[in-house]
């Protein structure tokens, strides 16, 4: 009987167990099963097991930006070896195929030997995996944050409004075009382009008026929506005020179907203070809007159960990384002692 539980457990990650619980129940006349048998291979199907190690905060932060520097370094040190090659093979294109609006051979290798290697301003990407099952009323969350120090982005806005005076304002703070059904017709009729801007803002006297155009803007996330704070009903100013953050990069978030939080907190050239600065906002908001119940309790379940977590995880990463750092929950977590 010990040689066939044995046998069973081969390919398997329970044969030590299993070795462990036969050598303990065996009798004296077959106690020469060992204790430990080790699995003697290693494949796809069975990996070694290793344990994934999570660092604070702080750490992973400064591993990341780290990161960052290393690659920045070695792909500088290929182009310093390759320029030439490169120079000529792009000066070589532009001589035979090149038109007017291409820069000349002569302007790409003047460039090239006036210019250093260009670094790439990686973004830093927060993923938090909340406790939640979207499919279940009042654990989708949804909304915008206006981050400490940006996310490092800038957007091109349009603003809905009846009220001209209001639009001639919005125009002066930088928004992108602003009107009422004048700028609805001419989104309608093409003469306004859908790609000259990327958010939107609408006061709440001109949603009706663009009905209209909801399957233009929709598909896009163009359209307003109450839960991203992108139709007001208040005075101007406030008006003016949800511009200037749209504009300077405010960020918005959802939980996708497995409940997790993706959000951009910054550029790597922020440092790691203003990026711990953006994190502890970011964690701030999302224990802010905890639902009342979640988790993937039992069918018709009101109340959370004792010790059931609402943070699952957390990796940190940058836009061109090869992995991410895996966060110790007690370091973002605003109910932890060890919070930042």
């Amino acid at each position: 009987m010990a040689s066939n539980l044995l046998r069973r457990a081969a390919c398997t990650n329970l044969r030590p167990i299993i070795a462990q619980s036969v050598a303990a129940t065996t009798t004296t006349a077959t106690a020469t099963v060992p204790s430990i048998i080790a699995r003697g291979y290693i494949s796809r199907a069975h990996p070694e097991f290793t344990v994934i190690p999570s660092y604070p905060v702080g750490e992973a932060v400064q591993t990341v930006i780290d990161g960052m520097g290393e690659r920045h370094l070695r792909r500088a040190e290929r182009w310093e070896k390759n320029k030439e090659n490169r120079v000529e093979q792009r000066a070589a294109y532009l001589a035979s195929r090149g038109n007017a609006a291409h820069p000349t051979p002569d302007q790409v290798r003047s460039d090239a030997a006036n210019g250093a290697y260009r670094r790439m301003d990686e973004t830093v990407e927060l993923a938090v995996q909340l406790n939640l099952d979207p499919r279940k009323p009042g654990q989708s969350l949804r909304g915008s944050l206006a981050l400490p120090h940006g996310n490092g982005k800038t957007f091109a806005v349009a603003v809905f409004t009846e009220d001209m005076e209001l639009a001639q304002r919005a125009l002066e703070t930088g928004a992108a075009v602003a009107g009422g059904a004048s700028l609805i017709e001419s989104i309608q009729n093409g003469n306004t382009s859908l790609s000259s801007f990327q958010r939107t803002l609408a006061t709440k006297d001109v949603m009706p008026s663009l009905s209209s155009v909801a399957r233009l803007l929709g598909p896009r996330g163009l359209m307003p929506n109450p839960k991203l704070g992108t139709i007001l009903d208040g005075p101007p100013e406030d008006v003016l005020d949800a511009l200037s953050k749209q504009m300077s990069g405010m960020s918005t978030y959802r939980t996708d179907r497995e409940g997790i939080v993706r959000l951009g907190i910054g550029k790597g050239s922020f440092g790691p203070d203003k990026l711990l600065d953006n994190i502890r906002e970011t964690m701030n908001e999302l224990q802010a809007i905890k639902p009342e119940t979640f988790g993937k309790g039992r069918k018709g379940q009101k109340k959370v159960a004792k010790g059931t977590k609402y943070y699952l995880k957390a990796h940190l990463s940058s836009t061109q990384s090869k992995g991410s750092v895996m966060l110790d929950l007690r370091t973002i977590d605003p109910t932890s002692s060890f919070f930042m």
